[in-house]
């Protein structure tokens, strides 16, 4: 339960709030660290010459008399055309960065059509400026911004709005013909503006600068998508613009990051010398106190609560796929997270701070809002409005709403998903607390961010899961502060995502040979084409590569990799919609007899229907949560046929003498078959039923290593452990990846076998968890005995002793965490590394692709 301190009416400082989460004393065992990150006094420039008058007078009406230095640098490039890419902190006002220019230029096009209105130019010509955020909400929060501004300045002729696939047709086609300013999204970039050009002519034609807002949001496959899009943009306005026009310039606006002008440059489709890199922040900040905390063990847990028909089972995190068995629990594990942090979130509301709790899932901050909405009714049951959760799949009205109250305090305590990660702007906070680690260093400070924003001081407190990476993060403090910032990664060239841009690419416009180099290496883009014209989805001709079909192109592919169009969650007798679902995700978590949690109310589905996109829920009161298992197989697709997108990814194998490694395209088979009902909250299995739900197959990279016979021997593995410990190596490996690429557990899949069909020996596959693959499995089998090690040290130095989620369990195991064998699988991976070529290890925080090299490859 919450400690309650006295109320304050003072804004507390960040050394108050961390004695309120300390508790008195009483839980000091769990503050394993606190870094104390000192306070920056900020550098300020002049206006640039160039600035609109009205707008600097904006600015000024707005409280900023006068720009941070980094702001102008950004502005002065961005304006003598140069490409930018703006890696800042949270918070030190990269929008004036880009509005000042991009809106001087329109503003300059306005003076000259008042100035000279009788020229053809001055009629036709108007300047464009496109703004491109991953989400509507980042989008709406811009407009608000910008209005503001416009109004400050007293400025009538800057025409802006926002235009997404919520936009009605006739607003749209306003925008179309009247907008300067438009603010969307690469979705409706992909769907909408880009197969509609003609429609969209004007502003291509006069497109001035291309705004790329949260760069550090695109990466993986949504990265790739992202970057190819914008080179097809790109393509567009080449083809719409009068010769002589200077080429649109785009700034990417991102988190501090590692080689933010390599990351900028590819996401644009132009070389990194055309980019300039403006990194050193110059805005003030107030101190910010960092602490790394534990959840303590749970004293007196009694495995036999969890037990039930189908076997015992224990639940440790939020996904709704989690379950964890008896047999290979921890004898006292320790609380989740989601509990921890609702008990912190309390304690920081009853105190008066303002303060966001990040989770990992939907499911967590529903039930951190929940428990903490429970908590502090006990204290002021008035305190309870005050707090609630904020996720995707709320709509839009409902967010805006929360939204608000956030930046009103209405809302004291707000738990969210990384939805608010991004640049909403909601400032003021006191604190953040971060349930379970965010996948990266980048995402970690962007949310360490939204704490002591505008220069105020703030408290931020990572809260651990029982994860091998979390455990690993809180004793290794260093590997949180100290180590480098990742790079962004996507691989643009990746054939299942290039294959159906380059199929809308000449939808939009036939493809000429001379359009190749856009799309990557002319002679991979040409091999890719042949293969789309064997298919027939593209016709060859003597003067490009045309679209003939009826349907549009951009339909072949999702940006998000969410598997589809999501499904809508509507109550079956009212048919008012409560959400959304991500495609991916809905067989097992909107499956019929699943619960859904919605702002704290329950709804039980009575009907998935995958065909129509919708599962119908009633509203009930329940006991219980539902947790879904599936099954997985996968193969490897040693030569794909010619027709295939893969065609050309090999196979590439290497050896440490008997242990073998590959990496190359499987296709990963799963169906969800099952759930259970547990009582809440000692997660008691009440029952279980099957589910007849259809296979999906995924088509990705996957890295993999067998293990023969003769190794198991020396690791004295018999027949009965054997799958246990390949099965706990899996799902520790699968942990530690994240060290060593830029994604978290939730990228990545895998499966483990005693025995596979194709290699014929003991293997354990790690996998991109996206269509075509990520480059994270890459990723390990480039640095694999550095991977290993971390793995292995990360098992053995876990004080549980038959395994636990600090270490061998996963909180996303289809199988229900069962079998594994925590010391079989120290043995084996002793006696695999014992064969791991000399000199192949690195530092477990270092990012350098380029740190170590292994033995040279050879192809299948």
């Amino acid at each position: 339960m919450p400690h309650a301190p006295a109320p304050t009416s003072l804004r507390p400082t960040s050394a108050a709030l961390l004695d309120v989460l300390r508790a008195g004393g009483r839980r000091d065992e769990r503050l394993l660290h606190v870094r104390e990150l000192p306070a920056r006094a900020g550098t300020q420039s002049e206006w640039p010459e160039w600035s609109d008058a009205s707008l600097v007078a904006g600015y000024r009406a707005l409280g900023v008399d006068r720009p941070w230095e980094h702001q102008v640098v950004a502005a002065d490039a961005a304006w003598s055309g140069r490409h930018v890419a703006l890696a800042t902190s949270t918070g030190s006002g990269k929008s004036l960065a880009f509005w000042l220019p991009a809106l001087s230029s329109v503003r300059a096009d306005a003076a000259a059509r008042l100035l000279d209105p009788g020229r053809i130019e001055s009629v036709a010509r108007r300047g464009a400026v496109l703004y491109l955020s991953p989400t509507k909400a980042l989008a709406a929060d811009q407009l608000s911004g910008l209005q503001r501004l416009l109004d400050a300045a007293g400025t009538r002729d800057v025409r802006v709005a926002t235009c997404d696939g919520d936009t009605g047709q006739d607003e749209r086609r306003w925008v179309r013909e009247h907008a300067d300013v438009v603010l969307t999204n690469p979705d409706f970039l992909h769907f909408a503006l880009l197969p509609n050009h003609r429609g969209w002519s004007r502003l291509l034609r006069d497109l001035r600068y291309v705004v790329v807002d949260e760069g550090h949001a695109y990466r993986g496959v949504f990265g790739a998508h992202v970057s190819l899009v914008l080179r097809r943009l790109r393509r567009l306005a080449a083809h719409y613009g009068r010769e002589g026009d200077r080429p649109p310039t785009f700034v990417v606006a991102s988190a501090t990051t590692a080689d933010p002008a390599t990351s900028a440059a590819r996401l644009v489709g132009v070389e990194p010398d055309d980019v300039v890199t403006v990194a050193q922040d110059t805005s003030p900040a107030g101190r910010k106190t960092f602490a790394l905390w534990e959840p303590p063990v749970v004293v007196g847990f009694d495995a036999a609560t969890a037990a039930g028909p189908d076997g015992p089972a224990e639940s440790h995190d939020d996904d709704p796929t989690v379950a964890t068995t008896v047999d290979a629990a921890a004898e006292h594990p320790r609380r989740s997270a989601t509990a921890e942090a609702a008990d912190l979130l309390a304690d920081l509301v009853i105190a008066g701070a303002r303060t966001l709790a990040f989770t990992r899932s939907r499911r967590g901050a529903e039930s951190v809002a929940v428990q903490t909405q429970d908590s502090v009714r006990v204290v002021d049951p008035r305190l309870v409005r005050r707090v609630a959760a904020y996720r995707g799949g709320y709509l839009p009205e409902e967010r805006r709403e929360l939204e608000d109250a956030v930046r009103t305090g209405d809302v004291l305590g707000l738990a969210t998903t990384n939805a608010l990660e991004l640049g909403v702007d909601i400032s003021g906070l006191d604190a953040v607390l971060i349930a379970g680690w965010p996948g990266t260093r980048m995402s970690v400070w962007q949310q360490a961010g939204r704490a002591g924003r505008a220069g105020a001081d703030g408290l931020v407190a990572f809260v651990a899961r029982e994860d091998p990476l979390d455990t690993f993060l809180v004793h290794h403090p260093e590997a949180v502060f100290d180590a480098p910032l990742e790079a962004t990664v996507f691989d643009p060239a990746n054939p299942y995502v290039l294959a159906p841009h380059l199929c809308a690419a000449a939808a939009e416009n036939p493809l000429r040979s001379e359009d190749l180099p856009a799309f990557g290496d002319p002679e991979a883009v040409r091999g890719l084409l042949d293969v789309l014209v064997a298919r027939g989805a593209l016709r060859r001709r003597a003067s490009g590569w045309y679209w003939t079909h009826a349907q549009p192109a951009s339909g072949m592919t999702d940006l998000r990799g969410s598997g589809g169009a999501p499904v809508r969650v509507a109550e079956a007798r009212t048919g008012r919609l409560l959400g959304t679902v991500d495609a991916a995700s809905a067989d097992g978590s909107v499956h019929d007899g699943a619960v859904y949690v919605h702002q704290g109310r329950t709804y039980v589905v009575e009907h998935l229907d995958l065909a129509d996109h919708v599962a119908l829920v009633r509203r009930q009161d329940v006991d219980h949560g539902t947790w879904s298992r599936s099954t997985t197989s996968i193969a490897i697709v040693d030569d794909p046929a010619d027709g295939d997108v893969a065609a050309g990814r090999e196979v590439v194998e290497r050896s440490w003498g008997p242990v073998g490694w590959g990496y190359g395209p499987v296709d990963v088979c799963s169906r969800v078959v099952s759930f259970q009902r547990r009582r809440l909250p000692d997660l008691q299995v009440l029952g279980t039923e099957t589910l007849d739900l259809p296979e999906r197959t995924l088509p990705t990279m996957a890295v993999w290593w067998t293990v023969p016979q003769s190794v198991i021997e020396v690791a004295e593995i018999d027949a009965d452990e054997l799958p246990g410990a390949l099965h706990a190596a899996e799902h520790a490996s699968i942990g530690l990846l994240p060290l060593l690429a830029t994604c978290d557990r939730w990228d990545l899949g895998g499966v483990s076998t005693a025995l596979h069909a194709d290699t014929g020996e003991a293997t354990v596959f790690v996998h991109d968890a996206y269509p075509g693959g990520a480059g994270f499995a890459e990723r390990g089998f480039e640095l694999g005995a550095t991977w290993l090690r971390a793995t292995r040290d990360a098992i053995a130095r876990c004080p549980c002793h038959d395994g636990c989620p600090a270490c061998v369990q996963s909180p996303k195991c289809g199988s229900y965490n069962a079998p594994l064998e925590k010391a079989a699988a120290v043995r084996l991976l002793d006696a695999v590394l014992a064969h791991a070529p000399a000199g192949q290890y690195l530092d477990h925080t270092s990012d350098s692709p380029d740190s170590t090299s292994e033995n040279p490859d050879r192809a299948r």
